[in-house]
């Protein structure tokens, strides 16, 4: 099972570092990984695969959310069913 994180907000050190290690820390692997730094905004897309996932998912949202406050960005994190429910015709 996949998952699509985002991570959008002001630039800083350390944001790609950070994600990774809360990733890493419950066993989410990133497959995936593009990210932009547009005129100081950071922007990133990660597919992560969820399989080893060591807490639900809605952990995983709510750790991951809670970092991106801490520092300052906004994080989103999606099912890869849902991502393919929205996009299917």
């Amino acid at each position: 099972m996949n998952a699509i994180i985002t991570v959008l907000g002001k630039d800083n050190v350390g944001i790609l570092a950070k994600v990774s290690n809360e990733c890493a820390a419950v066993g989410v692997n990133i497959t995936e990984v593009t990210q932009s730094v547009l005129q100081g905004m950071f922007a990133m897309i990660m597919l992560v695969d969820i399989t080893g996932c060591t807490v639900s998912f809605s952990q995983l949202v709510d750790s991951l959310t809670a970092r991106g406050e801490e520092m300052g960005v906004k994080v989103h994190v999606m099912h890869e069913d849902i991502f393919n429910a929205m996009h299917k015709i």
